[in-house]
């Protein structure tokens, strides 16, 4: 299941980001007000979870506005946190 911009729960996020997000997380900064980013970052723990749904990745876009630690820096970084959060 694709994750999309309609999914997500209101919020202050950027939509004007002209970098492409796709293939695997990697070292790029991460910025939590990015809305591209963040759909990226939901959709690659959907590729990888097989019970993934639109209630998962709200939870997951919950997570990361407001429990994220500010040390998370990275995308890799960002995604071991949420698989440290067990949300599969």
């Amino acid at each position: 299941m694709q994750f999309l911009k309609e999914h997500l729960t209101p919020g202050n996020y950027e939509w004007n980001d002209q970098i492409s997000y796709n293939g695997k997380p990697s070292r790029r900064l991460y910025n939590r007000y990015n809305g591209n980013q963040l759909l990226f970052v939901i959709n690659h723990i959907a590729e990888s979870t097989a019970t993934f749904d639109i209630e998962k990745g709200v939870l997951i876009q919950n997570l990361l506005s407001l429990e994220l630690p500010v040390d998370a820096k990275s995308e890799i970084s960002v995604i071991k946190w949420l698989n440290e959060k067990d949300i599969a």
